[in-house]
């Protein structure tokens, strides 16, 4: 027997209506290329991606069309956001910061037909016009007038400014109703291994996931919360938030393309932002600027940060300098992307000292609606006694179940998805990322973890930034190498920072050799560029012990 409710789809729109009806004066506040700030509200938000959803339509835009961004968090970017979604467009999201070469295959795997840009990266499409002329029939740019820069398209290509258009058009387009499977949005991975691949989110794994960050346990979002995503909006549609603070009604701060300390410190205060999100990295940097400066966080509470492990230095520093909290998160473009949440049981609570920083380092319990497991090299389970430790598989219904494009499925029989993350989950159901599957390393048989030894040398109190990788050993098949930035001023003795790890982890796990280097490579989301680390030292083992003969 079917229940006898209401079918009503779950719509990017409806959120959007929503904060519009309910929480139309909240803000939604935007740090603009001059440096002023850009203040509007829900309820104009909502108006102007009506009007934006007329324009399309005037350029030709139809259901399931795919429109490229190209853009840094603005409140223009979040209006491109929803209108494209509302009239059943998707809103394809481009990671500015990858090579130009993947930046043209992802806008014609992608088949995007018109693109969307901030002025900045006006040059970047000039120089790939050529090669994305057969997709691409109209390019806006993201400014008014007076902004617009030069840009050679090619013939049948149309330049157009973002603020004329709107002028042009009415704001009388009606949000349509329709299946709520639809496609909503589109973002790629970061390509690290191999060409990027398309992850095409629905409306209802959007809204789904818009509901559950906004719970008490994840973002604690509600209308008195003021938030800011340094995470971009390019990057995984700013891990959700443009779409769960509409749902909320809470103030979204959109803090442009000056992600320095000293620019978000000054936000952050000027705007009364109670949270903010993004990489580990970013805190780094704001830390740094804090520190030198002697400003203070007025009203940040709490920082979320993903992408890789935070420093327990850094988590430490915000806590006992500042009084914010650093809350890991876990996530990744194929969950939409949220996964899991460090957020506190009862049991918790009451941690302090080793224990509360040994804890929050994990990456957290996984959200409401999801599933998760880590099993063996032959598939089998293994149990959440935190101290196993196998490959993370997830599902959930904001978890991709095949790649845009590829017709061959990305889960297993039973539906679960390979993350290609190890990790160990204990008893309490908090998961912690070991490491990924290609950066473990496997030394006489036994697993080190590189991330665990990476955090353990960012905590000496000369070294900025460190790496971890798998050398190859003529005796043990793999040991651990370490790759050491120095923090501004400092000199980096390599006996002293292997000093650190005694009594912290196993004598064997210990790196045989550590590298001090100027700097370290990095992917377009921030993460540390393994692949090109472990392509370089390789054989550094093999070839040191060559010269020894």
């Amino acid at each position: 027997m079917l229940g006898l409710m209401q079918q009503q789809p779950l719509l990017v729109s409806t959120l959007l209506r929503h904060a519009a009806r309910h929480h139309g004066a909240a803000e939604v506040i935007s740090a603009t290329e001059a440096g002023a700030v850009h203040h509007t509200t829900w309820a104009d938000s909502e108006r102007r991606a009506r009007q934006l959803a007329r324009a399309l339509q005037a350029l030709g835009v139809r259901e399931a069309d795919r429109i490229g961004t190209l853009a840094w968090n603005d409140y223009r970017h979040l209006e491109v956001y929803y209108a494209t979604s509302g009239m059943q467009a998707i809103c394809h999201t481009i990671n500015p910061r990858l090579s130009p070469d993947d930046i043209a295959y992802i806008i014609n795997h992608a088949g995007d037909s018109a693109l969307f840009i901030d002025p900045g990266f006006a040059a970047l499409i000039g120089g790939i016009a050529a090669r994305i002329a057969d997709h691409v029939r109209t390019v806006v740019i993201m400014t008014d007038p007076a902004g617009m820069p030069a840009l050679d398209l090619r013939p049948g290509m149309r330049l157009l400014c973002y603020d004329q258009l709107m002028a042009e058009a009415d704001d009388d387009y009606a949000w349509p109703s329709f299946d709520e499977n639809t496609a909503s949005a589109l973002c790629y991975t970061s390509g690290t291994t191999g060409r990027p691949k398309g992850v095409l989110y629905s409306h209802r794994s959007t809204v789904i996931h818009a509901y559950a960050i906004a719970l008490p346990d994840v973002l604690d979002l509600r209308a008195t919360s003021r938030i800011l995503p340094v995470v971009p909006m390019f990057h995984v549609n700013a891990w959700g938030i443009p779409y769960a603070t509409a749902l909320t009604g809470s103030a979204l701060v959109l803090p442009g393309r000056h992600l320095d300390g000293a620019s978000l410190a000054r936000l952050l205060n000027q705007e009364r932002v109670t949270m903010t999100c993004g990489v580990p990295t970013v805190w780094l940097g704001l830390l740094q600027h804090l520190r030198s400066s002697g400003e203070k966080l007025a009203t940040v509470r709490r920082i979320m940060t993903g992408g890789s492990a935070a420093p327990p230095l850094l988590i430490e520093a915000f806590r006992d300098e500042f009084g914010v909290a650093v809350e890991h998160g876990w996530g990744m473009t194929e969950l939409s992307p949220v996964g899991t949440y460090n957020a506190a049981k009862p049991s918790q609570v009451g941690l302090t000292g080793e224990a509360a920083a040994r804890h929050m380092l994990k990456q957290g319990r996984v959200l409401p609606g999801l599933d998760m497991k880590i099993i063996d090299g032959d598939g089998h389970e293994l149990p959440w006694d935190g101290k196993q430790f196998g490959d993370l598989l997830v599902r959930g219904p904001w978890v991709c179940s095949s790649y845009f494009g590829e017709s061959e499925s990305a889960c297993d029989a039973d539906g679960w998805f390979a993350t290609g993350d190890v990790a160990t989950i204990d008893p309490d159901g908090y998961m912690e990322i070991t490491d990924r599957s290609k950066d473990v390393i496997k030394s006489g048989g036994e697993w080190i973890s590189s991330i665990t030894l990476e955090n353990i040398a960012v905590s000496h109190p000369d070294v900025a930034e460190a790496a971890v990788v798998a050398a190859r050993h003529p005796k043990w098949d793999e040991r651990p190498l370490l790759l050491v930035v120095p923090r501004p001023g400092h000199t980096i003795d390599p006996r002293s920072v292997l000093d650190s790890y005694r009594g912290l982890v196993a004598k064997w796990w210990l790196p045989d050799a550590v590298l001090v280097v100027d700097q370290l490579p990095h992917t377009a989301t921030g993460k540390l560029l393994k692949t090109a680390l472990r392509d370089r030292y390789r054989n550094y083992y093999q070839t040191a012990a060559t010269k020894e003969e």
